[in-house]
């Protein structure tokens, strides 16, 4: 019987061994990548565009077109098209993110033969209804009006703006009117221009044999036209970070978001930055959490995190606490990254920091759905699978010295932006 008094023995993370991922294409050019397992007869199909903001001619129209590709075809009403991958037992999700546009199909294999084509159906030839748009536009102006009512949504929007600019991809935020000038054939156009097959990749996991590439191929590898890749339209933006406070009438709480602007995966300090927002506010041992939850019981969450996209990344931290402490906590966070600063972090504390990020590293490549996950955001962002083993190396390299540098290189009051929206 084991002995529930002693805590099991624990081993350090040396080495992760990365699965092998097949590169092939289709016959119109599109990326394959596949990661064959053979514990189950089920396969994920994730078909992945650049078609995320960065590219998209009007607002709002990369998200819009999205949301409304699974509304139908050509040839097949919406209902039809759920109908039959239900019929199935296959899962169809069409996610947006802010540099892609991804559509995934998990079916059983001896049923990919029956659902393929109509997963090509919706990527090649989506009818983008005027009435199901119409829907699309009243459900997402009413729920922004819902969403503005709350502090922590007006202070993401207004950090991310204030860092990027009201004129850029990642910093511009939806109105109303933005969502009211969207047409049809908007979408249309985005579709065509974006949704091509030198222009996006295709990732297959699960049980992938030599049938199920030649079904992708027979669809897929068919229907999809070859297009060309789409050019991203970043404006230039550089602005001196400022402090903002909006006043909320009646909130019981304040939101309080702080940041600034950082870099993407491709920087050399990626990696140790990452552990140094880690021990700051990147899990629930943080310094954050247990000063400013535990210690001082000023808020129920806080965190901060390193947001990376494809051209560009920030740094912020967010938190929301009663309007009576909030200066209080403020002030504490910024001491908290002041000892960081100042004072070299304990061995004690790094290795506990960094055992759960190699720790949840293993998670990210347990089973092959979650491991073509990592795969797909490496790909997407232009990185080598060698990334992650560098980011193992880092983690397990860093220093004390290098936390407190990389603190007082990136973390200074003075490069913050600053936003608190409460009563």
């Amino acid at each position: 019987m084991p002995n529930r008094a002693r805590a099991p023995r624990t081993f350090p993370v040396r080495h992760i061994d990365f699965p092998v991922v097949q590169e092939l294409r289709l016959d119109n050019g599109f990326p394959l990548l596949v990661l064959h397992s053979d514990t189950q007869e089920v396969t994920r199909v994730d078909v992945v565009f650049h078609a995320g903001r960065p590219y998209e001619q009007k607002n709002l129209v990369a998200r819009a077109t999205a949301a409304q590709i699974r509304e139908g075809t050509r040839k097949h009403t919406s209902a039809e098209v759920a109908e039959h991958f239900d019929y199935y037992g296959s899962e169809f999700s069409a996610p947006f993110q802010l540099d892609t546009a991804n559509l995934s199909l998990v079916a059983l294999n001896k049923h990919l033969e029956s659902v393929l084509p109509v997963f090509s159906e919706i990527l090649h030839s989506p009818a983008f209804p005027e009435a199901e748009l119409a829907h699309f536009i009243q459900r997402n102006q009413q729920k922004l009006l819902v969403d503005l009512s709350q502090n922590d949504v007006i202070a993401y929007r207004q950090i991310t703006e204030m860092i990027f600019g009201s004129a850029h991809p990642y910093g511009y935020n939806s109105t109303p009117d933005m969502y009211a000038a969207l047409t049809s054939a908007d979408l249309q156009a985005h579709h065509q221009r974006t949704y091509s097959a030198n222009n996006g990749v295709v990732f297959a996991s699960g049980w992938v044999d030599e049938h199920a590439i030649r079904l992708l191929n027979d669809t897929l590898g068919q229907a999809v036209a070859g297009g060309v890749e789409a050019t991203p339209l970043i404006p230039v933006s550089d602005s001196m970070p400022v402090r903002q406070r909006l006043h909320h009438p009646r909130s019981q709480q304040t939101a309080i978001r702080i940041g600034r602007r950082l870099f993407n995966r491709h920087h050399p300090d990626y990696h140790k930055m990452y552990v140094v927002n880690t021990l700051l506010g990147g899990y629930f041992g943080s310094r954050l959490m247990s000063s400013i939850r535990e210690e001082k019981g000023y808020t129920y969450n806080i965190y901060s995190s390193l947001e990376c996209m494809r051209f560009d990344g920030y740094f912020y931290i967010a938190t929301e606490t009663g309007n009576e402490v909030a200066e209080k906590a403020l002030q504490q966070i910024y001491e908290e990254i002041a000892g960081m600063q100042e004072h070299l972090v304990s061995q004690k504390e790094l290795n506990l920091a960094k055992n759960y990020l190699l720790g949840g590293m293993l998670s990210q490549i347990d089973g092959p759905f979650n491991t073509m996950d990592l795969v797909r955001s490496l790909t997407l962002e232009s990185l080598d699978l060698s990334f992650f083993q560098e980011a193992v190396a880092a983690i397990r390299e860093i220093t004390p010295e290098e936390v407190r540098d990389l603190a007082r290189k990136y973390l200074g009051r003075d490069q913050m932006w600053e936003i608190l929206v409460g009563a």
